[in-house]
């Protein structure tokens, strides 16, 4: 009887061996990737503020620079803000096609609906004066849905969009709908 529980471990052994080995790389492997994760986390976050005191302190130049390194980061929510700010120093010197590039690069960078839906508004805003209705209504209509976290001023966007168009019947009855949500603005 001995002998077969020696037999039986010897052929399990390198069984209970290898489960042993492949569950300690792949928490080893989880740590260092979630290590890695959280230095990139810290040093994007680092510049990030870096690059809000700058801007604060008047030197716009080493803000820029700063949200350029962060824009280039892993950490997916101060890359998506990074390119948001790049994309406001860009609507200041009126080149509205590289501020909207950088908005939807923000945009499609973003962890979450609060952020990505932020930079699609800012390249709509920046083109609902130049962008014919159909280009502004495909960036426009999918936030006017329920559960969108701008989905007001999308609509409102919307509206300002049909009024340019020429539509003022379709944009009065946006603007009435608008005027009796409850959640929006005055």
């Amino acid at each position: 009887r001995s002998d077969r529980y020696k037999q039986l471990a010897r052929k399990a052994a390198p069984w209970v061996l290898g489960i042993a080995a492949a569950a300690l790389l792949a928490t080893l492997g989880y740590w260092g990737w979630d290590y890695y994760r959280r230095q990139t986390m810290a040093k994007a976050s680092e510049q990030y503020a870096a690059a809000v005191e700058a801007i604060q302190a008047g030197d716009s130049a080493k803000a820029k620079q700063l949200w350029t390194e962060v824009s280039k980061s892993q950490a997916s929510g101060y890359k998506a803000l990074a390119l948001m700010h790049l994309g406001a120093f860009e609507i200041e010197q009126n080149k509205v096609k590289e501020a909207v590039a950088l908005w939807d690069q923000a945009a499609d960078a973003a962890p979450d609906p609060m952020i990505g839906d932020a930079a699609r508004l800012k390249s709509a805003f920046a083109l609902l004066d130049t962008a014919p209705y159909a280009d502004l209504e495909g960036r426009l209509k999918p936030m006017t849905e329920e559960g969108r976290p701008y989905r007001v001023q999308a609509r409102e966007a919307l509206a300002f969009a049909k009024l340019a168009a020429g539509n003022a019947a379709g944009a009065r009855g946006d603007f009435q709908v608008l005027s009796q949500m409850l959640d929006a603005g005055e």
